[in-house]
């Protein structure tokens, strides 16, 4: 999964694919580098990050998807606003990816229960302004597994399908470094929840740990790392994985393919 930030204020890439013509051309190099699906998000999630409005974030997002759609790419949408998800599944969106597991929206889950296309439901605790304060578990695990147990459980109720259904440990959303190595650590233990997993560690702050000290604040830096754990989580057995640079996470995937057919 590729990412297209149609943002101003994303921690990664800053803005670079904010013009709607240049995240459209994001998206077809994305796919050129390998990418099976382009994940468009018109929000900032980082850690401190101001809410838009859904108006102002459907209006970045839709013509890209709408775009893409027509050529034939497999495009998800990160969003929490079922406005938003409505409308981009409208235009040819297969995927609402919701970072807040359907916490930000009470109606988003009826909303994908409807249009029927997959629904990706993260872990995640409070909202960008206030997540790093509820970083807290005595057993990250167990704690994420039983509370993404909870959102499943309440998807179900409006009426989404188990075949719908995408989960993500939410590395980063309240979550310090040992939390999301711990998660990474444990893949076998969510993919017992029985549904396919998406893991997103791409960039994040928490690789700044395992890189040269000298470029550890960069992001871009953390490239090479991300690619470390593409491969890991292919290996585990992740469905997906969500990556700013595709072509390297790529070739990761096929590598732990080829070794897991091996055994």
């Amino acid at each position: 999964m590729g990412i297209v930030n149609v943002t101003p204020d994303s921690f990664s890439d800053g803005g670079q694919w904010f013009d709607t013509e240049v995240a459209i051309a994001h998206g077809r190099h994305l796919v050129a580098q390998g990418a099976d699906i382009v994940d468009v998000g018109g929000e900032s999630t980082r850690p401190g990050a101001q809410a838009v409005t859904p108006a102002e974030e459907l209006a970045r997002v839709l013509p890209v998807v709408e775009a893409l759609a027509r050529e034939g790419v497999v495009v998800s949408v990160d969003t929490v606003n079922a406005s938003t998800a409505a409308a981009v599944v409208e235009a040819g969106a297969a995927i609402v990816n919701d970072v807040s597991g359907g916490l930000a929206d009470p109606a988003m889950a009826a909303t994908v229960a409807r249009a029927g296309v997959v629904y990706v439901i993260q872990h995640w605790r409070g909202t960008p302004e206030t997540m790093n304060s509820l970083a807290v578990y005595d057993d990250v695990v167990a704690e994420v597994c039983a509370e993404l147990e909870d959102r499943v459980s309440a998807a179900h109720a409006a009426g989404v399908r188990d075949e719908q259904i995408v989960l993500d440990p939410g590395l980063g959303f309240a979550k310090d470094a040992g939390h999301n190595w711990e998660l990474l650590a444990h893949l076998g233990d969510l993919a017992a929840l029985g549904y396919p997993l998406l893991v997103g560690a791409s960039r994040k702050r928490f690789l700044s740990g395992v890189v040269a000290p000298a470029v550890a604040d960069e992001p871009l830096a953390r490239d090479h790392a991300t690619t470390a754990v593409t491969a890991l989580a292919a290996q585990a057995g992740a469905w997906c994985v969500r990556v700013h640079e595709v072509a390297a996470s790529a070739d990761a995937v096929r590598v732990a393919a080829a070794w897991r057919s091996r055994r």
